[in-house]
């Protein structure tokens, strides 16, 4: 029984989901009630947290169990809810992942009347197991005070004014927390507050918060990200491109996988994104990536004259896998309990990903190469190579 609302979304591109959701072949192998029922399950699946916490562990520093244990050790010296046990899990089919259950809905949360509203990535974040930042706290009522135990909801449309006393628009209930300071001091005017504005006590999710635990031996990943790379099946000593590649996950799974031994060369074409593709290396303890700012769209080399000595632009069948995990909408990240994008800023990934999937073709020898959609996103063009598998987010159950 759902807890929240399905995911908000503007009527055009609802209807544009479903329209491809419920296509022909789904049609005719389950029926049209049967798809339509399905797709109202997913909308609402978008709007509650994963059954599980999913993070990978860095195979290159440490072993699985390892990691696990030292995992055990440090929720229970973290974990904030007395009395109650946290398993940690090894996924069945992919080792290299741990999967922590998120337990909840709670639904015997007492509602205080002291209220505080933040901003939807927010409240996002909150249903994952993070505290409120200071920066997400849209509104709090005016007899708000630091110690007090403030009861937290989400602004899901945007529609709540900054520093409002009360907000009587739509809201989901997060849970509890106790504030670290005052309305008066959040809303002051002065430098802009940060840290932690409410710590949460009782979430009605409750999910472990993986900020700074075990950096070097473990990467918080959707489940989906981890699956592509075992897709990919990277082998130790081989040439592998990872195009758009930031923030990095997949980078350094693919190096990980690899023993660390071959060359793993990752592009992005924004500078900082580049930079924490390098950071994510560097805390992971991964040489074999190479990681340079550059538009992946221009990444195949055709004039030879030039030698480029190992940077971009590549020279056709350079690698011997790549991996194209191409930007689009984001919006099968959960929860998600609203977006207000419109049908033209939702499709407006589709031209790019065409200009990418031709890249792949020619830059790949006799390797796999593997294009990865989003939900919600349709692949961009048919793919007529052998060796390039289509692969989509919706493979993976959703839980």
């Amino acid at each position: 029984m759902p807890v929240f609302p399905k995911i908000s979304l503007r009527p055009e591109v609802e209807n544009y989901l479903k329209e491809g959701f419920v296509n022909n072949e789904v049609v005719s192998a389950s029926g049209k009630a049967a798809a339509e029922r399905k797709f109202e399950a997913l909308l609402n699946h978008l709007s509650h947290p994963p059954s599980f916490t999913t993070v990978r562990v860095n195979t290159h520093l440490a072993s699985v169990q390892h990691v696990k244990e030292l995992l055990l050790d440090e929720l229970q010296q973290v974990w904030q809810f007395n009395g109650l046990s946290v398993p940690v899990l090894q996924h069945p089919d992919l080792q290299d992942v741990l999967l922590i259950p998120v337990i909840g809905p709670r639904k015997n949360i007492k509602r205080q009347q002291c209220e505080a509203v933040v901003g939807a990535q927010c409240g996002s974040a909150v249903l994952r197991g993070a505290h409120v930042y200071t920066p997400g706290i849209v509104s709090a009522s005016s007899f708000m005070k630091a110690g007090d135990v403030i009861s937290v909801y989400s602004d899901i449309k945007g529609k709540c004014k900054k520093g409002a006393r009360e907000f009587d628009g739509t809201k989901i209930f997060l849970g509890n927390g106790i504030s670290t300071l005052s309305r008066k001091e959040i809303f002051s005017g002065l430098p802009r507050l940060r840290g932690i504005g409410i710590r949460m006590t009782e979430p009605i999710y409750l999910s472990p918060s993986f900020d700074n635990v075990l950096p070097s031996y473990l990467f918080l990943q959707n489940l989906p990200s981890a699956v592509v790379t075992h897709v990919l099946n990277p082998q130790p000593g081989e040439k592998i491109l990872d195009l758009c590649a930031a923030p990095g996950g997949k980078t350094t799974h693919i190096a990980a996988l690899m023993h660390d031994q071959g060359e793993v060369i990752a592009l992005d074409k924004i500078a900082n994104k580049v930079e924490k593709i390098k950071q994510n290396a560097l805390l992971l303890g991964l040489n074999s990536i190479k990681a340079f700012c550059f538009d992946g769209t221009k990444a195949l080399k055709l004039d030879e004259i030039e030698d480029t000595e190992g940077t971009p632009p590549f020279s056709p069948e350079s690698f011997d896998r790549i991996l194209l995990d191409a930007p689009c909408s984001g919006m099968g990240q959960r929860p998600n309990m609203a977006c207000t994008w419109t049908l033209k800023e939702v499709t407006s990934y589709q031209p790019l990903q065409r200009k990418l999937f031709p890249v792949i073709q020619w830059k790949i020898s006799e390797g796999t190469a593997v294009s990865v959609t989003g939900q919600g996103d349709p692949p961009p063009v048919e793919c007529r190579a052998d060796h390039v598998r289509m692969w989509h987010c919706s493979q993976v159950q959703c839980n």
